[in-house]
């Protein structure tokens, strides 16, 4: 299973490569070209699911005794097999997901370097120690793995995702069920392949592959799962939250965004309307912290505007492996059509689309799913598209009377991921640190997220910042409480 010719591939259960049950098998096509196949993947049922949860199970006991730095001997073994193994992720991905090479080939090396960080916290996981009022008596509580885990990934970031999931789980002790995304399994078939060639031991980490309908409820209610770490939708997160509650299983939820870019008496507007297309279509505007929103002071707006269209219609659409695109496709042809509704229901509102808003044709683009980059102007807050998540190359552009109007403007979401503020007035800087209702915040910066901290969202974003950084441990592990009188 090393190359991406068409062929069939499996689940990975206790340490063997085992056939679904159903003996059913699903295409998945590549997003840039349909006419190509990248593989055949199982169409998985109940009986799967429930093994895999089984060898999962069986192996937490032995695994959470091995001593942290044995756990950390697998994980080094896997983090350098995954380093020599980057370019065939990165290939695989591009081939599936439909994003550039080279953001994958990136992506592919953010998971390395997150591994390394995340391996030190085995040796980190602090307990809690006060004195006892009762004499010759020690009182502590110490952290330990909660069990299986289920971690069920989204498409638009095969490569890292998972490793941000499974990686923490692993150190602390857990087992883990890997269900990806049913439009992105030859990734995660690659991922358990470098897992079990760094030598795991069988039942670690097992690998289900198929919908989300057919097997997605029966992992999340099984009583032996005792933590489900999502990243996806509102839409779908609020659905397992309902079913982990039933059994009182742990949640990690990582779900939607609509993030905006404020810009509020920032002098180089040419600087932050460079970030903001990069960070608007990075990906194809296909990321949970994709700016996809502009609130700018009506004084800045038509300059900001102007500077973001022109540096917007440089960009080139095209297939992942051409070095020359600057973008890919969307995912499949659903995300097109929705992309195509919504900008309907922005002309329908009265906005004005300045750029793009078509879906493009013509040669290689009549092959894939390509869609034109899109800057939306004339948009009020309560415009579909200045609310709710698009997950495309859409940007919309909100013009704001006062510095207060942008923040409220920011907060009037059912969303509270992250937002950037570009503002030279310090004051005003401070305010939005203080007022803004989001989990995360970046002020005169459009970076990547760092693998040291913390990140999540708030409101319908998600429970908190516990997908990365030492925070996670707070989800794969628990107390207890320990009396000792001696």
């Amino acid at each position: 299973m090393t190359d991406f010719d068409e062929k069939r591939y499996m689940n990975y259960i206790d340490g063997k490569w085992a056939e679904p049950a159903t003996g059913r098998y699903y295409k998945v096509k590549n997003p840039a070209d349909v006419n190509e196949t990248v593989g055949e993947f199982p169409i998985s049922n109940d009986t799967d699911v429930n093994a895999a949860v089984e060898a999962a199970h069986n192996r937490f006991v032995s695994w959470k005794m091995l001593a942290p730095s044995k756990r950390t001997e697998f994980i080094e073994k896997f983090m350098k097999v995954l380093d020599e193994n980057k370019e065939r992720l990165a290939m695989a991905a591009t081939k599936e997901q439909g994003k550039i090479y080279k953001e994958s080939l990136a992506e592919a090396g953010r998971g390395v370097k997150e591994t390394a960080i995340i391996i030190g916290e085995a040796l980190r996981l602090e307990g809690i120690f006060r004195p006892c009022d009762s004499e010759r008596t020690v009182n502590y509580a110490q952290r330990e793995p909660i069990g299986v885990i289920a971690a069920i990934t989204p498409w638009n970031f095969p490569i890292l995702t998972p490793i941000r999931k499974i990686i923490p789980a692993l150190v602390a002790g857990c087992c883990v069920v890997f269900k990806p995304a049913s439009s992105t399994p030859l990734t995660a078939v690659i991922i358990a392949q470098l897992f079990d060639m760094a030598g795991f031991p069988n039942g670690a980490v097992n690998l289900i592959i198929g919908t989300g309908k057919s097997i997605g409820d029966t992992l999340i209610s099984n009583p032996k799962v005792r933590g489900v770490s999502f990243t996806g939708s509102t839409y779908v997160g609020r659905h397992i939250n309902k079913i982990a509650a039933s059994d009182f299983t742990k949640t990690q939820l990582e779900m939607g965004g609509k993030n905006a870019a404020v810009v509020v008496d920032y002098e180089d507007l040419d600087s932050v309307a460079s970030g903001i297309v990069k960070a608007a279509f990075t990906n194809a505007g296909q990321r949970c912290t994709s700016i996809s929103r502009v609130i700018v002071l009506e004084k800045q707006a038509k300059e900001l505007e102007k500077l973001i269209i022109e540096k917007t219609s440089k960009l080139t659409v095209g297939d992942g492996n051409d070095e020359t695109s600057d973008l890919g496709p969307v995912i499949n042809e659903n995300a097109l059509n929705t992309i195509d509704e919504y900008i309907t229901s922005a002309k329908l509102q009265g906005a004005f689309i300045a750029h793009g808003g078509t879906k493009l044709t013509g040669g290689i683009y009549d092959k894939g799913y390509y869609y034109m980059p899109t800057i939306i102007t004339n948009v009020n807050r309560k415009m579909r598209v200045a609310v709710e998540e698009i997950f495309g190359p859409v940007l919309a552009i909100i013009p704001v009377a006062t510095p207060q109007e942008a923040i409220d403007v920011c907060n009037d979401t059912e969303y509270g991921l992250t937002a950037s503020l570009f503002s030279d007035n310090m004051k005003f800087i401070y305010d939005f640190i203080q007022n803004s209702n989001l989990g995360m915040v970046r002020i005169n910066n459009l970076g990547v997220s760092g693998g040291n901290m913390p990140f999540g969202g708030t409101k319908n974003s998600g429970h908190g910042p516990f997908s990365i950084g030492h925070t996670n441990m707070d989800f794969y592990t628990k107390h207890k409480i320990v009396y000792i009188q001696y």
